[in-house]
């Protein structure tokens, strides 16, 4: 099983480079930076979490440009979106976007996708939430046409593309991993339905934790005829326990994710090098 980390950049965090280079010294396996535009002061759908919205929400960098920082700073650390929200950008440009940083780090992106819970960010956009879910599979599908065909297009009810010509296409083919954000069991049936992983939270308000829930995404799988190693499963927001990630390891979880936060070096450090003995732990 692989570990990776996630952390919010701010201009007060760690410098992506640097994260970067701390976590493949200590043998992580990937590095995922979250996205959100901005955070609209008036709010009617709490964090999923529950609790105060922290500080580090209204400050992250944009994600494509914090982890190509990360990709030039390292040579093996795999970089994720964690997850960028498709559904408040154009797919044209994000397909663009993919395919350049999947290149410029030699095909080490993982392209973490979610559909969002801030109604009014979302909103902010010109997306209707009710109907977000459908738009974030058509643009994914229409992102899927832009990187594995020569004069792709695509035609749905929210995205309509027509005939043309884009590129760089990606390093990885058909093109980077999509890992389906979400939880149980509306994030795991998009992740069967156009995923290549599935990424929930540990724990969320509908379960106590996510792994409980490991058998059922399985049958899922195998009801639509898709193998489980197609559609590994990457947990996210995991805490320093070592009798928990041995049995994330045992259930057959691909990799792992902890939470990072927004902090300097002399705070994130020591808190890297107590999970690098884990790392070495579930190997």
């Amino acid at each position: 099983m692989k570990i990776g980390a996630a952390m919010f950049f701010t201009d007060y965090s760690m410098s992506p480079a640097e994260l970067a280079l701390a976590l493949e010294e200590r043998g992580f396996d990937s590095l995922w930076a979250p996205e959100h535009s901005h955070i609209p002061l008036v709010r009617r759908v709490s964090h999923p979490s529950g609790g105060e919205l922290p500080k580090q929400y209204y400050d992250v960098m944009d994600p494509f440009v914090t982890l190509t920082a990360a990709a030039m700073a390292s040579r093996t650390l795999l970089i994720g979106t964690g997850i960028c929200l498709v559904v408040q950008r154009d797919p044209i440009q994000t397909a663009k976007s993919v395919a350049s940083l999947d290149q410029i780090s030699g095909g080490r992106f993982l392209f973490g996708v979610g559909n969002g819970w801030n109604q009014e960010e979302i909103e902010d956009h010109g997306t209707v939430f009710a109907t977000r879910h459908k738009l974030a599979r058509e643009r994914i599908e229409a992102m899927q046409a832009i990187w594995t065909k020569s004069k792709p297009e695509y035609h749905g009810e929210f995205v309509d593309v027509a005939p043309m010509m884009t590129w760089p296409k990606p390093v990885q083919k058909p093109h980077p991993p999509i890992i389906v954000g979400g939880a149980f069991p509306w994030g795991a049936k998009r992740a069967v339905r156009y995923g290549n992983g599935w990424m929930p939270h540990r724990v969320r308000k509908h379960y106590a934790d996510v792994a409980a829930l490991v058998p059922q995404f399985r049958a899922m799988l195998a009801e639509a005829g898709r193998r489980e190693e197609d559609v590994p499963i990457t947990i996210w927001g995991v805490k320093e326990d070592r009798d928990a990630l041995l049995a994330d390891r045992d259930l057959g979880v691909e990799r792992v994710v902890l939470s990072l936060e927004a902090a300097k070096r002399d705070v994130i450090l020591p808190e890297l090098d107590r999970w690098a003995k884990l790392i070495e732990a579930v190997r």
